[in-house]
């Protein structure tokens, strides 16, 4: 009798060991199998952010965290087509794009509680019913100080008759291309709305000191490396890696402003795992995580309560005074001509280029 007794009392304790285990917060399926959440993002520093970011929210949730990777304009063109993601990260302009083609769902910001601890212009970049921005970026000048004879402190330098056939700048197609239309407009003190082909004329009087113009960053570290060039208007991000491959390449924020690049965070329209999804962007924008990507150098903090020391925030968009100096751009009304800057661009400026 004490026997079966003792056996009964075994399978209960293993039986509710096996709930326990099964009801591990965010993940689960039916079968108590690990539920996927599905990620589109980029492909660099994918081990920094497997440890900083994937791995912790895993454990946490008893999810797995599956990665589709690739540019901002594949991932875009994929969701498009199919609806099997449920978070996206995308660079501004593309995001407004996904916002203006219904391919994102709508947030509960309560469910997403770290929104408070991010700069005022990260929260809601494109509106409180979505998401938020997860990093702050830089689009300013680097430049080779063995090949540049001036002190480059201001956009203008672009155009300084010394530097002919030394410089490159991103196409309009890129992330940051956008934004040489309102650098030339801030040169000259032009409306960008209503003097474009003034705008349009100032750049093409860069013809003479362009060497090329890039459509991915990794060109310009090779242009760096092998010395075809020795100016770029840029984003920090790449920095680093260039610094690294060429000593002497400094970094400018121009006296004019450098230009605000941010990357958003979203759930896809038609995810089956929105609670999951917010969850995860929760914990994308924690100070724990922010902290830990900018220490790695993978990702400059949107996050206001990170803390990091001179030699931490060296090269990264940090702090209050620095936040607080970036111009931002009006993405969408660039989206609403974007057809038209591609064309014009096309026509006036990358024909030699």
């Amino acid at each position: 009798m004490k026997k079966n007794k003792f056996v009964l009392i075994l399978l209960l304790a293993l039986s509710l060991l096996i709930v326990a285990c099964g009801s591990t917060d965010g993940g689960s399926g039916e079968d108590g199998k690990e539920t996927e959440l599905v990620l589109s993002t980029w492909g660099f520093n994918e081990e920094l952010l497997r440890k900083n970011i994937y791995e912790p929210f895993e454990k946490e949730h008893n999810v797995k965290i599956v990665l589709e990777v690739g540019n901002n304009a594949d991932r875009l063109n994929k969701i498009r087509m199919d609806n099997n993601v449920d978070v996206i990260q995308l660079a501004e302009g593309f995001t407004v794009q996904a916002i203006n083609e219904g391919l994102i769902e709508e947030i509960n910001p309560d469910n997403i509680p770290n929104l408070e601890e991010l700069y005022d212009f990260a929260k809601a970049p494109f509106g409180a019913q979505y998401g938020p921005s997860n990093t702050i970026d830089r689009f300013g000048i680097m430049y080779d100080s063995d090949q540049v004879d001036i002190d480059v402190d201001s956009w203008d330098d672009l155009w300084d008759d010394s530097l002919t056939k030394q410089v490159t700048i991103p196409d309009i197609t890129t992330t940051s291309g956008p934004m040489i239309p309102y650098i030339a407009a801030d040169i000259e003190g032009l409306d960008i709305k209503t003097d474009i082909d003034a705008v349009f004329n100032k750049i093409k009087a860069l013809d003479d000191n362009l060497v090329k113009i890039y459509s991915k960053s990794s060109e310009v570290v090779n242009m760096f490396t092998q010395k075809e060039v020795a100016l770029v208007s840029g984003l920090g991000f790449a920095y680093g890696q260039i610094k690294e491959a060429v000593p002497t390449v400094k970094w400018v924020d121009p006296k004019e402003g450098s230009y605000a690049a941010m990357n958003s965070v979203n759930v896809v329209k038609g995810s089956k795992n929105k609670d999951l999804a917010e969850k995860f962007i929760n914990w994308l924008i924690s100070e724990e995580v922010q902290k830990a990507n900018a220490v790695d150098r993978v990702d400059s903090p949107a996050n206001k309560t990170v803390v990091l020391t001179d030699e931490q925030a060296e090269g990264l968009a940090y702090g209050k005074e620095t936040i607080e100096k970036l111009n931002v751009v009006d993405w969408q009304y660039i989206y609403e001509v974007n057809k038209e800057w591609i064309d014009k661009w096309n026509k006036e400026i990358s024909g030699g280029n």
